[in-house]
């Protein structure tokens, strides 16, 4: 069985879970990454293009040295919780549009819950990349 175990080991390896970039300084959480804050990991035989990386926010604070990883990174918040935020309903020829208040943070596409100025209710919008938010039904 052990045999087969080494086998399997040859044959399939693991993936590196090594990171290629390292944070070039302390990132604290809500930073929107760019090309100064990475550095290649020194482990790394090859650093890939850190594209990826550049426009993302912290989740959690990254400290100088540490690897960075897709996992601790997210799409930048466009909407804070309490924001007042523009809230928007199409249905065919109808259109109503009114001040309504995030109970949310949220990024472009995320749908949050809103709370509508003028009526006090709850209601569910999706947050579109100019920061209006679109009534989901």
């Amino acid at each position: 069985m052990r045999i087969l175990a080494w086998i399997m080991a040859a044959l399939f390896p693991l993936p590196s879970l090594a990171a290629d970039f390292v944070a070039a300084r302390d990132l604290p959480a809500g930073t929107v990454i760019i090309s100064a804050d990475l550095r290649p990991a020194e482990n790394t035989q090859k650093a890939d293009d850190p594209s990826p990386f550049i426009g993302l926010e912290t989740r959690v604070t990254v400290y100088e040295g540490r690897p960075v990883l897709k996992k601790l990174l997210r799409v930048p918040t466009l909407i804070e919780r309490n924001q007042i935020v523009r809230l928007q309903f199409r249905r065919g020829e109808v259109y109503i549009a009114t001040d309504g208040r995030a109970l949310e943070d949220g990024s472009a596409g995320d749908l949050i819950r809103v709370l509508n100025q003028a009526s006090r209710n709850t209601i569910t919008a999706r947050i579109q990349p100019d920061g209006t938010l679109h009534v989901a039904r």
